[in-house]
């Protein structure tokens, strides 16, 4: 396989976890699968910060054998399924300290036909990774790369572009969750289309 762009190194993922979720923006998320390599630049993600966030699955210190991988040391990958769709993170915070950034929403890059094959042919290419669960489908991510690391193939974040503008706002998706709801804690690149809807 040829590898696109420098995995990032362990430094990058060493910084808070609402940094990282801003310095995400921009960068290439790039999988390798026997069909090819598939990539996306990640322009939305969404910061959730363990323990005291109501949102965050471990909320409480709730330590299960899902959240496991969050308590360990950064950069690497938290994968779960909601509603049949796989979603994926990066593992922030110190060991013991369970956070997570979930990439949201990525540019298509590399391997669009590829995208294409497992989204289903009559999309825009706007619709191919706009929203968690569609990009982990379009880049081949499945709940088997839980635990990987991102910083070597298969499944890896490399330095990407320089991302012109930042916006946030609330989190999606976490109507249930308190105040937690109201954090600006969602991270994206301003008027990206790729950006989920």
């Amino acid at each position: 396989m040829i590898m696109i762009g420098k995995p990032v190194s362990l430094s990058f993922f060493q910084q808070s976890t609402l940094d990282l979720a801003q310095a995400l923006i921009g960068k290439l998320l790039v999988k390798e699968t026997e069909q090819g390599v598939s990539s996306g630049w990640i322009v939305e993600t969404e910061a959730y910060i363990g323990p005291g966030d109501r949102a965050a699955h471990s909320y409480g210190n709730r330590r299960t054998k899902r959240t496991e991988v969050m308590f360990g040391p950064p950069g690497y990958v938290y994968t779960y399924v909601m509603h049949t769709h796989c979603l994926v993170n990066v593992v922030s915070g110190e060991v013991g300290h369970p956070e997570a950034v979930l990439i949201r929403a990525v540019e298509p890059f590399e391997g669009v036909d590829l995208m294409y094959e497992r989204r289903g042919k009559g999309k825009r290419i706007t619709e191919l990774t706009s929203g968690p669960g569609k990009l982990t489908k379009a880049l081949g991510i499945v709940k088997g790369d839980y635990g990987r690391t991102f910083m070597e193939p298969p499944l890896y974040i490399a330095e990407g572009r320089v991302c012109d503008e930042l916006v946030s706002g609330p989190r999606i998706g976490i109507e249930n969750s308190g105040e937690a709801r109201d954090y600006p804690w969602r991270f994206w690149e301003k008027g990206s289309p790729f950006v989920s809807k």
